[in-house]
């Protein structure tokens, strides 16, 4: 059985299942699923700044009306109730929590417990963030001592 950390920000599209269940192959995989309620992993500014460099600019003006803190805690259980559904319904073992605090030092903990073979960051492109090598991912490979991977996620 293949372990692997999956790190997201919104629910999993089909698209994102098919991805990260067939990316070994006919080896059985389980996933560990850490999500971040939206507003605790990057400020207004730059998600609108990632927003206008895609060419979104509806959604850049819209940042600030996203809920965040306390009140991006249920949508964000909700989310990730989706996600695990949908890998456990693909034929994967899945269980998910939400990050409390400090993503990066919770994805370390979730890695050596489960003695984990990787961790796969699934989320929208942040240029600024990757640009300075501040996203999960980059930061995350100085971290957790498996192979980090990250993959765009899908929009449906």
């Amino acid at each position: 059985m293949f372990t692997s950390v999956l790190m997201i920000e919104k629910p999993l599209t089909s698209e994102d299942v098919e991805f990260v269940t067939t990316l070994h192959g006919e080896e059985g995989s389980s996933f560990i699923v850490l999500m971040q309620p939206r507003g605790d992993q990057a400020d207004v500014l730059l998600r609108a700044i990632d927003d206008v460099a895609i060419g979104d600019l509806k959604d850049a003006v819209r940042e600030g009306e996203e809920p965040e803190g306390a009140e991006a805690k249920a949508p964000a259980q909700r989310s990730l109730e989706h996600s695990v559904a949908a890998l456990r319904a693909a034929g994967c073992e899945a269980v998910g929590h939400l990050v409390e605090d400090h993503p990066l030092d919770k994805l370390k903990s979730v890695v050596d417990e489960a003695d984990a073979d990787e961790v796969i960051v699934l989320t929208e492109p942040h240029y600024v963030e990757e640009f300075f090598h501040r996203d999960w991912a980059s930061r995350a490979r100085h971290k957790v001592g498996v192979p980090v991977l990250k993959l765009f996620a899908h929009s449906e």
